[in-house]
């Protein structure tokens, strides 16, 4: 009869223990926690003090009847909302790092990039600023503890990736030396317009330009040499205009010395596949655009309506 009784107490403790193993958490949204590396007291009571569980005596018997499952990983790791012990274990076992996202925006000079990478949560170590046009804008995904150096040099690997890309499949007869001459102009037109639809005009403006022999008077390279890369918006008077750098296009001939940017994918493609026109020039419009043209008269008469516009 005893034996029984004892058998009947085991079941009902099986149970009770299985319940509350199963039961649900007090976490009530989903949380990030970094669990830390060390004894399992240690993370039991950041658990605990994170809301993650009630009872971190609990949590460790249970962690450590379970141990044949695995061993519990330091990382930053997501919670679900209401996770039960037996949840929060799965994560600890065997859930995904939270992953965090850096968006590298097109036309950031490297000067910027280095800035927004020093800025970013989560990542370890310092990062020299890469050289100008190097970096491809686009968004990355890292785990906490991540170094900056990791992170730039994805960015720099997808950069080379792309202009190989591009310059295997440039259209033919374009006056391009090489992948380098890509970059730079794609830096000129990202700097040039945000509109898409524009993109391959302001190439193929740039590209007439280069083939008569004319100037390309860009006033983001003028910009450029004005910050001395740091980016920004300077002031262009009629003496930066006529200030010989390696980088103002009203005053060398050719292209300017480097990129001025770091261009995004679509400005790339843009300068390999620019549209067929005539234009030569081009002049703000005050909407975010811009009117192309194909002679200087033209022009003229555009730059003095869109100048009475903006008065």
């Amino acid at each position: 009869m005893a034996g029984f009784v004892l058998v009947g107490l085991g079941v009902a403790l099986g149970y009770g223990l299985l319940a509350l193993y199963q039961a649900p958490g007090p976490l009530g949204h989903d949380e990030d926690v970094v669990v830390p590396r060390g004894g399992l007291g240690g993370l039991a009571a950041e658990l605990a003090a994170r809301g993650v569980v009630a009872r971190p005596g609990l949590f460790s018997v249970f962690a450590e009847l379970t141990a044949w499952q695995g061993p519990l990983r330091a990382a930053e790791l997501r919670f679900p909302a209401g996770a039960s012990v037996r949840r929060v274990l799965e994560v600890l076992r065997a859930g995904r790092p939270v992953q965090h996202l850096l968006t590298i925006p097109e036309g950031l000079t490297s000067a910027q990039v280095a800035m927004l990478l020093a800025k970013a949560d989560g990542l370890e170590g310092d990062v020299e600023v890469p050289a100008e046009g190097a970096v491809l804008p686009q968004t990355y995904a890292y785990v906490r503890g991540a170094t900056r150096a990791s992170v730039l040099g994805r960015a720099e690997m997808a950069m080379r990736q792309a202009v190989q890309a591009a310059w295997a499949g440039r259209a033919p007869g374009l006056p391009l030396g090489s992948p380098r001459d890509v970059v730079v102009l794609a830096s000129l037109v990202e700097r040039e317009t945000h509109l898409a639809a524009e993109r391959p005009l302001v190439a193929r403006v740039f590209f007439n330009r280069l083939a008569r022999g004319m100037r390309l008077q860009s006033d983001p390279t003028v910009a450029y040499g004005e910050s001395g890369g740091a980016g920004g918006s300077a002031v262009l008077t009629r003496e930066a205009l006529g200030q010989a750098t390696p980088y103002n296009t009203y005053v060398i001939a050719g292209l300017p010395a480097g990129p001025i940017c770091n261009p995004g994918i679509a400005a790339i493609d843009a300068v390999v596949h620019p549209a067929q026109s005539a234009a030569l020039y081009f002049v703000a419009d005050g909407t975010g655009g811009h009117v192309f043209s194909d002679s200087l008269d033209e022009h003229e008469r555009n730059v003095k309506r869109y100048r009475a516009l903006g008065r």
